[in-house]
């Protein structure tokens, strides 16, 4: 599975833990974020995973900036994306079995690195429900 990763200055070294962790546990990964800790805007990356997951250029994305809301936001502005923000595990869980979101975002000001990687193991370990659920996904993404 191919997953696109971006992030902010301010998530810069969460970025590269998050990498080295989904690396190590079989992923292909492809880096649409910044490794300058020179202030820079969080719409930008978050445009840019949310372009490549839209796009088939990867399968999944993880957005990372300080709270996980801006950079979510401005995925989220993207036809076809479901970005969601989780700060613990079972929001992230739920949300690809009831919502299929397709970006996970968090924030490296709110959570570290462990909870991070517990909150990234339950959402690509999640599968979508589907029934009921598609339904809902369906209304959401009508709204575009």
């Amino acid at each position: 599975m191919k997953i696109g990763i971006a992030n902010d200055h301010s998530a810069v070294e969460m970025k590269k833990q998050v990498v080295e962790y989904l690396v190590e546990k079989g992923y292909e990964v492809t880096n649409y974020g910044t490794d300058s800790f020179e202030s820079c805007n969080y719409p930008d990356y978050g445009e840019k995973v949310a372009r490549a997951v839209v796009s088939g250029e990867v399968d999944l994305g993880i957005a990372i900036c300080g709270t996980g809301v801006g950079i979510s936001l401005a995925a989220n502005k993207i036809k076809g994306i479901r970005a969601v923000v989780c700060s613990e595990p079972y929001t992230a869980k739920l949300s690809r079995q009831h919502n299929n979101a397709n970006v996970l975002a968090f924030g490296a000001r709110v959570i570290g690195i462990e909870m991070a990687k517990m909150i990234i193991d339950e959402w690509l370990n999640a599968e979508f429900l589907g029934g009921r659920h598609q339904d809902r996904v369906d209304m959401i993404m009508a709204l575009e």
